[in-house]
């Protein structure tokens, strides 16, 4: 893919002093690092190494990265790594996309809650898959999926919404055998809807009794009990979207298709088409109106402030597993639904101690290999010696 045409980092440089002088005090720590690691990321700032190709013997510096994972140049090879330790857990069946969402009456209170709401999203979201799916009326099966956080719409405004990925079937309850779902159908969405919406709003009940919710600005009345209990039973009166896509095949497609969704940040580098000393402009794509693509142009500070609201909590996990995926169950289970499936064990991914090339020479596609680290100082040392300095990504 050719590199963009302008970054983030050049929109935070273009909006720097507009943003020391009038938004500053009112950006949280979090997002301050989250600026000034997108600023710094692969520039002299962060020091790199000197890399050699192996078979012509052309260097060159690279610099390093800053890994913060909301920054849209960091991404690809998390991502990469991420999948690969994936392919274990693949197995030979059809699988399953749902999204869940919650109306836009929350999304105000869920951003003065982050840590509390983000994570009844994902208990809520997955509590109802399991129960669902273990009900004998529709599938009678343990399941395991992987649910993924994303909180922005295309266009960078607030719309929290859980990715589920689920294998087509489950164990059942004696686990002897494998039960598949029926053919292009995994679970009732209406049904999943109903029991998501009753398993949130009985969350957030908890969540208001023990005190878990702050309440500010707007969000201020709820704060007293009777109006909050007036504000949840309005919630019984909004459609809850579960959204079920058409199933994607087998695991030979998975890997590809769970690319899309994981390691995303709000917005990539790829979708900026333009750039002026006040405006940025980007695409996006138009759901409403079977995906049309639209453009959209924003001031810098407004279009900052969309991409800085959606920076997570310190340490919050927005990948999660559930069913027989989950972490402390996965060792036990995936093995079980591997003999049911007869299914052949996962080839041995490890790379038999073979240093993996992180990039390729430019002059002759031969494996790069790293020579040395270097520091900031050194770079700056080699760059007015104009050594070669390549962004690897």
């Amino acid at each position: 893919m050719a590199r963009p045409l302008f970054e983030i980092a050049d929109i935070i440089r273009s909006a720097d002093a507009r943003i020391t002088s009038r938004h500053r005090e009112s950006l949280t720590w979090p997002q301050v690092k989250v600026l000034n690691a997108i600023l710094r990321c692969r520039t002299a700032a962060l020091g790199g190494h000197r890399d050699q190709c192996t078979r012509c013997g052309y260097q060159a510096i690279s610099y390093n990265s800053c890994r913060n994972r909301h920054c849209p140049k960091c991404q690809t090879s998390a991502r990469e790594k991420w999948l690969t330790a994936r392919q274990r857990e693949l197995l030979p069946v059809d699988y399953y996309h749902l999204v869940f969402s919650v109306p836009h009456t929350l999304v105000p209170l869920i951003w003065q809650n982050k840590r509390v709401l983000f994570r009844l999203l994902f208990e809520a979201s997955a509590e109802t898959l399991l129960e669902v799916a273990a009900d004998p009326k529709h599938l009678g099966v343990e399941i395991g999926f992987l649910s993924i956080l994303h909180t922005w719409g295309q266009t960078l405004q607030r719309h929290p919404h859980v990715h589920c990925v689920v294998p087509g079937g489950g164990l059942a309850p004696e686990r002897q055998r494998w039960i598949r779902s029926p053919p292009r159908f995994f679970l009732p969405v209406r049904v999943l809807s109903r029991v998501f919406r009753s398993k949130f709003v009985a969350g957030l009940k908890r969540a208001f009794a023990q005190k878990k919710l702050s309440f500010h600005g707007a969000c201020l009345p709820l704060a007293d009990k009777v109006a909050f209990g007036k504000f949840l039973r309005t919630l019984f009166r909004e459609d809850w979207v579960v959204y079920a896509k058409r199933p994607f095949g087998g695991a030979e497609h998975v890997l590809h298709y769970l690319a899309r969704y994981t390691h995303r940040v709000a917005i990539s580098n790829h979708r900026l088409i333009d750039l002026t000393d006040t405006h940025v402009t980007f695409r996006w794509k138009d759901y409403a109106h079977h995906n049309k693509q639209r453009r959209m142009m924003l001031t810098h500070e407004v279009f900052l402030r969309r991409f800085l609201e959606h920076v997570l909590p310190r340490g919050f996990p927005r990948i999660r597993y559930f069913g027989f995926l989950a972490n402390r169950r996965r060792g036990e289970c995936l093995p079980i639904c591997r003999t049911l499936l007869a299914a052949a064990p996962p080839a041995d991914l490890a790379n038999n101690g073979v240093e993996v090339t992180a990039w390729h020479c430019p002059c002759c596609q031969g494996p790069m290999r790293i020579l040395e680290f270097l520091t900031a100082k050194q770079i700056r040392h080699e760059e007015s010696r104009q050594v070669p300095v390549l962004d690897s990504s």
